[in-house]
């Protein structure tokens, strides 16, 4: 998928939740060999891997085809991906108001472990905390 395919699907997927990410910005993160990206134009996921550790930086679905799997299949999709390149422990983050994003990482046995206060701006000045959650991708 080329920057810009992400980064429009990305600003569907993120639309009223913040800025999505740039053409500029996703070409900057597939430039590094340790960062990869599973999916397709309706759902992926942008991770990397670097010696037994991975991220995944963003997971997006398009609206139009949410609640057809898609997430939880590049969920997965990642923590293959991320197992295949060395990484036996995974992390990620989410905003503690993302109710869809927390069910499918539950469900995935994403555990919370940590929490940045106040991290997510929101509209009228409120922040939301970002959950850091992880796994163990061994």
């Amino acid at each position: 998928m080329t920057p810009e395919t992400l980064s429009a699907t990305h600003a569907r997927a993120f639309a009223g939740q913040g800025r999505g990410w740039s053409a500029a910005e996703f070409a900057a993160l597939l430039d590094s060999p340790h960062t990869f990206v599973v999916g397709d134009a309706r759902a992926f996921a942008l991770g990397r891997a670097i010696a037994d550790e991975a991220e995944l930086l963003t997971l997006a679905t398009d609206p139009g085809q949410r609640r057809a799997g898609l997430g939880r299949a590049c969920l997965a999709g990642f923590e293959a991906e991320a197992k295949a390149r060395g990484a036996v422990r995974g992390f990620l983050e989410v905003a503690a108001d993302n109710a869809a994003a927390r069910a499918l990482y539950a469900a995935a046995r994403w555990r919370e472990c940590a929490r940045r206060a106040g991290y997510y701006p929101r509209a009228g000045g409120i922040a939301v905390d970002a959950l850091i959650l992880e796994k163990h991708l061994g």
